[in-house]
């Protein structure tokens, strides 16, 4: 229950065209690597203000934290950006994912068309701990993109940094 809250939240939160604060642009700007603000800037500006409320939260989580956990936390959804589906969409590849099985769904990826937007929306930790090596990222920063949906056993980054990344993130 409580994850269908934080999707009803996140979804109500993506419809405002509200743009980031000036002083949270400032700061994300601050933690990314030419690379990354490459990526960054392809985001969608709803999932611009979610990673930076995640970024915000694991920094005080962790008592101020190192710059690859920053943009582990600003760019862990970067992988999103393939699939070039708007809120609604993404709302029905959950849904189709949830019916169908993620899984099975995401192996429509490498389809044309709707199907193939919807496989690679439901891959997007891969895609994005790709498209993050590709741009020069720290090693921690490429496996939280791939790792943030496993379950904690399944972690390669630290314990303590995937916790606090992931109880930012809630989803």
């Amino acid at each position: 229950m409580s994850r269908l809250l934080h999707l009803a939240r996140r979804f109500l939160g993506s419809l405002s065209p509200r743009p980031l604060a000036a002083a949270d642009a400032r700061w994300v700007a601050e933690q990314l690597l030419p690379g990354e603000t490459e990526l960054w800037a392809r985001l969608s500006l709803a999932d611009r203000k979610h990673a930076a409320g995640v970024a915000r939260e694991v920094d005080r989580l962790l008592d101020g934290a190192p710059r690859p956990v920053l943009a582990a936390a600003l760019l862990h959804d970067v992988g999103k950006v393939d699939s070039d589906l708007g809120t609604l969409a993404r709302v029905g590849a959950t849904a189709v994912a949830a019916v169908v099985g993620r899984v099975r769904v995401a192996a429509w990826s490498e389809r044309s068309g709707l199907a193939g937007r919807v496989g690679r929306y439901l891959r997007h930790d891969a895609i994005g701990s790709r498209l993050l090596d590709e741009a020069g990222s720290a090693p921690l920063t490429v496996a939280w993109a791939g790792e943030h949906h496993l379950p904690p056993e399944k972690w390669t980054v630290d314990r303590t940094v995937g916790a606090a990344l992931a109880a930012a993130d809630d989803d």
